[in-house]
C-alpha cells in the first residue's frame, strides 16, 4: 500500500533487500553443492585502471563468494588490443566451466563496446547488454534482463510500492538503464504508465509533478528538487555522485534527487548509497544462477 501524506517517508533499504536476495541464492547454491554440482561461475572483465571499475569488480567477486559462487577475474592494461579482447571473450564463451561473464564499462576509447558487446554468447551475457536479450526483453521472452533495472523492479516490488495502473517517470534513456527501464516497467505485472524522459523532452517539472513514482537516472547531482514533485511521491534514485568538500574524505555521496528537500514529501525514497547499488550487484549473481541452470536458454 502506498503511504498516505504528511508521514515521514519510507527509506528503502536496498543493501537489506539486497541481503535478503543474496541468502535466497545462497540456500540454493548450497544444494547444489550438497548433490554434487560445482559452483555457478562467474567471470569479470577489467580493462585498465580506473578506480570506480576496479572498486566495482571487487564487490563483484566478494559478493558472488559470498553466495558460494567461483569468481574469477581476468585484468587487462588499458593497452590491450580489440582483438586479444574479443579473443578473450571467445575463450570464455567457449569454456563450459565459465556460465556467465561481464565485461567492465566503460572500455578504453581504442577499444569499439557494441563490438565487445555483440561478442558476448547471449547465454552467458549476465549483464543484459547484449541485443538478442534486448530484444527478448521487448518481446518479454525470457531474457538476462540488464543488472539495475533488473534490481529497480525486486526492489520495487520487495518494498510493496503500488505499480498498477500508475504514472511513472523515467529521467533518462541511456541503453543501460532508463530506455530497458521503461520496457519492465510497462510489462504485465507491473502495469505503469510510464514516461521516458530526456534531454529534449520539454516541460520535465510539469511531467514530473504527475508522477507516481519517478525513477531518475540522468547522471546530474540533484536534478530532482522539490518543486518537480507531487505529495506521496515513491522515487527511485539511481543517480550516485562525489561532490568535493571539505571534509576529511575530501567529498560526499549524492544522487540524482536532492534527498534533504525531495524526501519529506516523498512516500517512498531510496537513499544514496544504500538504495539501487546493492540491487545492481545481486541482479547479476541472479542471472548467473540462472545461466547455470539453463533457465533462459535451452
Amino acid at each position: 500500500m502506498t503511504q498516505t501524506n504528511n508521514t515521514k517517508p519510507i527509506l528503502i533499504d536496498g543493501k537489506l533487500i539486497a541481503k535478503t536476495l543474496k541468502d535466497e541464492i545462497k540456500a540454493e547454491v548450497a544444494q547444489l553443492l550438497d548433490s554434487g554440482k560445482r559452483p555457478p561461475h562467474l567471470v569479470a572483465i577489467l580493462v585498465g585502471d580506473d578506480g570506480a571499475s576496479q572498486s566495482y569488480v571487487k564487490s563483484k567477486e566478494k559478493q558472488a563468494k559470498e553466495v558460494g559462487f567461483m569468481s574469477s577475474v581476468y585484468r587487462f592494461p588499458d593497452t590491450i588490443t580489440e582483438k586479444e579482447l574479443l579473443e578473450t571473450l571467445d575463450f570464455l564463451n567457449n569454456d563450459p566451466e565459465v556460465d556467465g561473464y561481464i565485461v567492465q564499462l566503460p572500455l578504453p576509447k581504442h577499444i569499439n563496446a557494441k563490438k565487445v558487446i555483440e561478442r558476448v554468447d547471449p547465454r552467458k551475457d549476465v549483464d543484459g547488454f547484449h541485443p538478442s536479450n534486448a530484444g527478448r526483453m521487448l518481446l518479454s521472452m525470457p531474457a538476462y534482463l540488464p543488472a539495475t533495472p533488473f534490481g529497480i523492479v525486486k526492489l520495487i516490488e520487495r518494498s510493496g510500492i503500488e505499480t498498477s495502473g500508475k504514472n511513472c517517470v523515467i529521467l533518462g534513456r541511456s541503453d543501460i538503464v532508463g530506455t530497458p527501464m521503461a520496457v519492465l516497467m510497462s510489462r504485465k505485472g507491473v502495469d505503469c504508465t510510464v514516461t521516458l524522459c530526456h534531454t529534449k523532452t520539454q516541460n520535465v517539472k510539469e511531467i514530473c509533478r504527475n508522477a507516481d513514482i519517478i525513477i531518475a537516472a540522468v547522471g546530474q547531482p540533484h536534478f530532482v528538487t522539490e518543486d518537480m514533485v507531487k505529495e506521496g511521491v515513491a522515487i527511485i534514485d539511481v543517480g550516485i555522485h562525489r561532490i568535493k568538500d571539505d571534509s576529511e574524505k575530501g567529498y560526499y555521496v549524492t544522487g540524482d534527487v536532492d534527498f534533504e528537500h525531495v524526501a519529506p514529501k516523498c512516500s517512498y525514497i531510496t537513499p544514496v548509497p544504500g538504495g539501487v547499488g546493492p540491487m545492481t550487484i545481486v541482479s547479476l549473481l541472479t542471472n548467473t544462477l540462472k545461466a547455470y541452470k539453463k533457465e533462459i536458454y535451452d
